[in-house]
C-alpha cells in the first residue's frame, strides 16, 4: 500500500507541521547547543570545553521535556549568556530542508489550513521565519510558550485544537520526534507521520511505531 493511499491528501484539511528538524534542518540547533554554547560556556567560566560540555549536559537533562527546554531567555539567565545574540551570530546557518516550500505551496494550492506547531520560543521562531521566509505559508504558527506546555502533554493539544480549530479527524500531523507523536495519536490525531531526516549530519533512525518519511517529495 503507498504512502499516498495512507495518506489521503484529498480528505485532510488541516496539516500540522513541527518546525525544528521536521521543516528545518535540525544541524542549526545541535552545532548550536552541542559546540557554540560550551564553547562561549568554556570561555566565560575559564574551563576547558569538554568540562563545559560535561557540565551543560547535566544542565540540559534537568530539563529537558519542560518549558525550560527551549526558553532562550531562561537558558541566558542559567549559563550567563546572551543566547538570542549568539543564536543571530550563526543564523547564516538555518537552513530548510529539501522539497519543504515545494510541499507547502502545494498545500496552499489545495486549499489546506497549514499551521505551524513548535516547542521553539518566539524569538527563536521569528528569528527563523525572517531567515527562511516560509511563515507566509501558515494559516497560524503557535509556540508551546503560548500553550503554557511543551507537545509532550496533552495539554498542549487541548488548547492546540481550541486555538486552531482544527478536527482532529481530518488532520495530518508531522513532527520528528517520536515522543510527540505519541502525545498527538493519543490525543486522537487522525494521521501521524514521522520526518526520519531531522539533521543533515546525522543518520536518520526509523521508527517502529509510525508510517515515515525521509523527504517531503514522498508526499507529492
Amino acid at each position: 500500500m503507498s504512502l499516498t493511499s495512507k495518506i489521503p491528501l484529498n480528505e485532510i484539511k488541516y496539516v500540522l507541521l513541527d518546525m525544528d528538524g521536521t521543516l528545518l534542518d535540525k544541524y542549526f540547533d545541535d552545532y548550536f547547543w552541542e559546540h557554540l554554547v560550551p564553547e562561549k560556556y568554556a570561555e566565560k567560566n575559564c574551563i576547558t570545553f569538554g568540562k563545559a560540555k560535561e557540565e551543560l549536559l547535566i544542565k540540559y537533562k534537568r530539563h529537558e521535556g519542560t518549558l525550560n527546554w527551549t526558553d532562550i531567555d531562561f537558558w541566558s539567565r542559567e549559563l550567563n549568556l546572551d543566547i538570542p545574540a549568539l543564536k543571530e551570530q550563526i543564523r547564516h546557518m538555518i537552513e530548510v530542508h529539501p522539497h519543504v516550500e515545494d510541499f507547502l505551496k502545494m498545500l496552499k494550492k489545495k486549499k489546506k489550513k497549514i499551521f505551524l506547531v513548535t516547542n521553539a520560543h518566539y524569538k527563536v521562531l521569528d528569528l527563523k521565519f525572517k531567515k527562511t521566509e516560509i511563515g507566509k505559508y501558515f494559516d497560524d504558527a503557535i509556540t508551546s510558550f503560548e500553550m503554557g506546555h511543551p507537545k509532550e502533554t496533552l495539554e498542549f493539544w487541548k488548547k492546540a485544537e481550541k486555538k486552531l480549530g482544527f478536527k482532529k479527524e481530518e488532520t495530518l500531523f508531522i513532527d520528528d520526534t517520536e515522543e510527540v507523536l505519541r502525545t498527538a495519536k493519543k490525543f486522537g490525531v487522525r494521521y501521524i507521520l514521522h520526518k526520519v531526516v531531522a539533521s543533515s549530519k546525522l543518520k536518520p533512525r526509523l521508527s517502529k511505531d509510525f508510517m515515515h518519511i525521509f523527504d517531503f517529495n514522498e508526499l507529492m
